[in-house]
């Protein structure tokens, strides 16, 4: 249960990021407000996968995915660069959050 309260978290941290992006500098309302409420969530779900996982995987898994979605985000939202060397390194971080959770316990 840990791993998809971690997963869910670090989806959640995309989505404070998007709506970071969208509250253009805390001076629209409403993507604050998202922005605080996500961002709550977020760090709520983290702390209580930390009841069961190492700080160290489960922070870097929590970056990971939150690292790999904003910016896969900004790629298709927001027109960013998709270059394949882009790809590539957000396919590693994904690569490397995928082998903290198969070797978290080894």
């Amino acid at each position: 249960m840990a791993w998809v309260l971690l997963v869910v978290a670090g989806l959640l941290e995309t989505g404070f990021a998007l709506a970071l992006k969208q509250s253009a500098g805390f001076t629209r309302l409403v993507p604050s407000v998202l922005f605080v409420v996500v961002a709550l969530g977020s760090f709520g779900l983290l702390s209580l996968a930390l009841r069961d996982l190492p700080v160290g995987t489960a922070y870097a898994v929590w970056i990971g995915i939150g690292a790999a979605g904003t910016a896969i985000a900004g790629i298709l939202w927001y027109g960013e660069p998709g270059h394949a060397a882009r790809l590539v390194s957000i396919a590693l971080i994904v690569a490397g959050v995928v082998g903290l959770r198969l070797f978290h316990s080894a």
